[in-house]
């Protein structure tokens, strides 16, 4: 009789193909490679990313928990767009925290900034050879490893559980537009890790909150050139 209640999920492998299929079905969300609003058989998930239905359904199923599809029955898995008014409010949120990281940060008697500077370095290098994925990769790693460096760990947890849904319209609105002003960026990221290096916690966290804003300015005005109102 206890035989008999053993489901198919116990089995390592189910396991580890599902956890596989998840993985792979949220980076192509993540990364906007399926566009917001579309729908998607099981079926036709399945061959697009080389598993079959049952995985992908139970990978469906806690994508939906997140927020990221929809299971809708009789039309299959819709990728569940991000709305102009939310991806705002959670930048909101992202100004405040990640400028209060900063000015941590530049308050920190041992910060190691050389991270930073790295980050910078490598988008600048990016830039030049024309390759503006990498040059947008490495922008995400200068931010999230001032966030990680703050010393403020429910803060910096806070911001991760935001940075899937930012990264994600930035990978949008990538594809629509290129970044207006890549070396713009690159600049303001060396005034600020100059600003943490002096200990002006103050001017850090202010010049840090006008970068963020003049990022989501660019991005909101993509988004309205092209009419777009949810990615």
């Amino acid at each position: 009789m206890t035989a008999s209640r053993v489901t198919v999920t116990s089995n390592p492998a189910r396991r580890n193909t599902t956890e596989l299929a998840y993985r792979e079905l949220r980076r192509r969300i993540i990364e906007s490679e399926l566009t917001p609003g579309s729908y998607l058989l099981e079926q036709e998930l399945g061959l697009m990313l080389g598993f079959s239905r049952t995985p992908i359904r139970e990978a469906a199923l806690r994508l939906q928990g997140e927020g990221l599809v929809q299971i809708v029955p009789r039309h299959g898995i819709r990728i569940v767009p991000t709305s102009i008014s939310d991806i705002q409010h959670i930048y909101q949120v992202l100004m405040s925290l990640e400028s209060t990281a900063a000015g941590l940060i530049a308050a920190s008697k041992d910060a190691d900034l050389a991270p930073l500077v790295q980050a910078c370095e490598t988008m600048t290098a990016a830039f030049e050879r024309g390759d503006m994925l990498a040059w947008a990769e490495a922008d995400e790693v200068f931010h999230e490893t001032l966030v990680a460096s703050c010393g403020n760990a429910r803060l910096h947890a806070i911001v991760m559980n935001c940075r899937d849904q930012v990264h994600r319209v930035r990978r949008f609105t990538q594809m629509v537009k290129p970044h207006p002003q890549p070396l713009k960026s690159i600049q303001e990221h060396y005034a600020i890790i100059d600003a943490m290096r002096c200990g002006d916690a103050a001017k850090a966290s202010g010049l840090y909150r006008a970068h963020r804003e003049r990022g989501w300015r660019d991005q909101t005005s993509v988004l309205q050139q092209y009419g777009i109102q949810q990615a």
